[in-house]
């Protein structure tokens, strides 16, 4: 349980996909100008995350593996988290459309979202069984969230700031994201 609860940790704040692993920077400066539409496309990716994490991991051990087609992985990886995009696209249209038409073309961006098919990838290359690929999916995904959430927070702060000219629009946003994942960095000591 110990080892579990170490893997969440690590994977949400101590390796966070944005601010240590500087995956997923495009959604990152695109959809955080908004809390709403942040939360949004953080829930998104979560769930396009955990679901990629969680079919990828069998098809690879037990499809891939056997027929000697490991060579393949990102490619079939790819059109995984392309169909899984796709199904998320039908729900958001069809339940929450104003969430669909805010997050535009990012939406779609989620396919090809570094840090979707780079959990997937970590979790084959760090030899995780199927319970620690969730838990690692599960993780990141809220560490994607949370940074998600932080960044807009900032930008909503920034809206009001007496800033210098010279560091008006994205040369602060750049100069925030360097001293968030600064910030992160303290969380290496928490564990080993």
């Amino acid at each position: 349980m110990i080892e579990t609860i170490e893997l969440f940790i690590k994977s949400a704040l101590i390796d966070n996909v944005i601010f240590i692993q500087y995956l997923a920077i495009c959604p990152f400066i695109g959809m955080t100008s908004d809390t709403e539409k942040a939360t949004g496309m953080g829930l998104a990716t979560t769930f396009v995350i955990i679901l990629a994490t969680a079919v990828t991991w069998p098809i690879y051990k037990f499809i891939m593996i056997p027929l000697h087609l490991e060579f393949l992985q990102t490619l079939f990886f790819i059109l995984i988290i392309a169909s899984l995009v796709q199904l998320v696209e039908f729900f958001l249209k069809k339940m929450i459309p104003g969430l669909y038409n805010a997050m535009g073309v990012y939406l779609a961006l989620i396919t090809t979202n570094c840090a979707v098919l780079g959990v997937t990838i970590n979790c084959i290359s760090k030899n995780y069984t199927y319970g620690q690929s969730l838990v690692y999916a599960f993780g990141t995904a809220v560490g994607f969230l949370l940074s998600m959430v932080i960044m807009s927070g900032v930008r909503t702060r920034l809206k009001v700031a007496n800033i210098p000219q010279s560091f008006k629009g994205t040369p602060i946003l750049y100069v925030c994201a360097s001293l968030l994942s600064l910030a992160f960095l303290g969380f290496k000591g928490l564990i080993k």
